[in-house]
């Protein structure tokens, strides 16, 4: 595993990150804002008062708040997980998402976000200056 991009070193302590706590963060980044599994790592991590946590787990726990919203918007219901606004490192959409990187392109588009090409992928252009705090 690569410990540099979760932000630690081997030997570093590293959290297991909780789904609640990756769901809490999610549901905090207002319309206008985004936010990367990096920052969700390091927040959860500062809280936790270690070096990093586990990048793997926190997109699969993003993964799995993702296709429980979407479950819950197609029986009418709003979980409040906008995880649109969560970008993989370097501001990519995340194209595993439900409905892919096209919807998320829509979504934050709709949200006045601009979308463009990078490589043979998408990502929201300057999404640094974006970041919830």
């Amino acid at each position: 595993m690569q410990f540099t991009k979760m932000g630690a070193e081997v030997g570093d302590e590293v959290v297991i990150v909780y789904s609640s706590e990756v769901v809490e963060i999610t549901k905090k980044v207002p319309e206008g804002r985004l936010i990367t599994i990096v920052e969700i790592c390091k927040k959860i991590a500062e809280k936790h008062k270690v070096k990093a946590c586990c990048f793997l787990i926190t997109g699969i726990f993003i993964m799995l708040a993702a296709k429980a919203a979407e479950e819950a918007a197609r029986q009418g219901k709003n979980l409040g997980i906008s995880y649109w606004r969560t970008l993989k490192a370097d501001g990519f959409l995340n194209e595993k998402y439900p409905g892919g990187a096209e919807t998320r392109k829509e979504h934050l588009e709709k949200e006045g976000f601009k979308v463009i090409r990078k490589g043979s992928k998408d990502a929201v252009q300057n999404y640094q200056d974006f970041l919830t705090p």
